[in-house]
């Protein structure tokens, strides 16, 4: 498909490995990574400073391409969209800028939002200027992240548990402990990690009855010592992008997000081939968030731009694009009236909600993300 006029798209050197975390690959997003590398290859990069446009910086392939041109069709700001791979790419990038990356709007994970708004990063927000947040549903409003909706608003929020081939895995796996039991027997050697340090170190903690949030030493020594003695000689690969290696049947088991897993199901010839798995014991809850980057020269547009994705009708086209739940009140309905397939892996159901938790940033991050580089290290040997 060819890029819209009014969107130009840019990727950093870390997508150029691979698309982010919710990046749609295999043919499944209207945008593609051709066009995002097309793209690089003419621009500068970093924000812009047009009078009349709105600089975006975001997740790859985050957006209904055509959200982002209605908008410039009936509000007139020509949007500009920057990418990035991690929240720590996007954090250190606004820092290092210190308010001057012309950058407008920012979509940090909730873990990374009260650190940035310490930090500075963030615009506080008026929410007279937001009337459509009266759309949201309490579950994403007012969280233990940013009580009040101080500094962010809900894009969208989702889990993580993980896809078998029952081609392969004759057994029901039901929970994180049948996860790392499968991968050290049926599925060695055709298995694969998020490439998400945090988790891949839920797997653990979850199936040993153990807080995500730990920072007991001794947690994550036994961490430590089971994802390096037991797991790493089975991993064939680490994804921060899944739904191409399920859509392939690549693997026998894959550890990935509830949207992507949906994605790359229905694009497999045989979409009954893999079952979704949302662990018994609980798992990782993660909400994305619009935000306004402090310094932002068209504050205004941003603005904007947020109060119009929080419509119901024009959430429902981003929803019905990226696969996740987008927190507006009555989506699940809508979506399900407007014929989406597999709602039951864009809708968490109260059972399986009632077992998730946010995860924070702890004072154990660093230890958490050193043992992962281990990990790497000694995949497969």
């Amino acid at each position: 498909m060819n890029q819209p006029d009014n969107v130009r798209a840019l990727v950093p050197h870390a997508l150029k490995r691979s698309l982010s975390r919710r990046a749609f690959l295999g043919g499944t997003a209207a945008l593609g990574a051709g066009a995002f590398l097309a793209a690089c290859s003419s621009s500068s990069g970093g924000g812009g400073n047009s009078s009349d446009g709105l600089n975006i910086y975001t997740w790859g392939e985050y957006d209904d391409p055509a959200v982002l041109t209605d908008f410039t069709a009936a509000k007139g700001p020509k949007i500009t969209v920057d990418s990035y791979g991690s929240n720590p790419e996007m954090i250190a990038k606004l820092s290092a800028a210190k308010g001057t990356t012309g950058y407008d709007i920012c979509v940090p994970t909730h873990s990374s939002v009260q650190q940035m708004a310490t930090g500075g990063l963030l615009t506080e927000l008026d929410h007279a200027k937001l009337p459509n947040m009266k759309n949201l549903t309490p579950k994403v409003v007012n969280t233990t992240f940013d009580p009040g909706n101080k500094y962010s608003v809900c894009k969208d929020w989702g889990s993580t548990g993980y896809v078998y081939d029952t081609t392969v895995v004759k057994r029901d796996l039901k929970s994180w402990a049948d996860f790392l039991d499968c991968a050290q027997k049926e599925a060695s050697g055709s298995m694969s990690l998020l490439e998400d340090q945090g988790e891949v170190a839920f797997t653990y903690f979850w199936a040993n009855g153990i807080d995500e949030n730990t920072t007991d030493p001794g947690h994550i020594a036994a961490y430590r010592s089971f994802i390096l003695d037991k797991i790493a000689p089975h991993v064939q690969a680490f994804e921060s992008s899944t739904n191409a290696s399920i859509s392939s049947s690549a693997r026998a088991l894959i550890h990935c997000w509830n949207g992507d897993a949906r994605l790359g199901i229905l694009a497999n010839s045989e979409p009954e081939r893999y079952k979704w798995v949302w662990p018994s014991e609980g798992a990782n809850l993660w909400q994305d968030n619009w935000a306004i980057v402090k310094g932002a020269p068209h504050e205004d547009a941003a603005y904007e731009f947020i109060n119009y994705v929080l419509d119901p009708t024009v959430s429902l086209k981003e929803l019905t694009y990226i696969g996740y739940n987008t927190g507006i009140q009555g989506i699940e309905e809508a979506a399900t009236k407007a014929g989406i397939q597999r709602p039951d892996l864009v809708f968490i159901n109260d059972a399986v909600m009632s077992k998730l938790v946010y995860s924070e940033m702890t004072s154990a991050d660093g230890t958490i993300i050193g043992i992962y580089d281990e990990l790497k290290a000694a995949a497969g040997k």
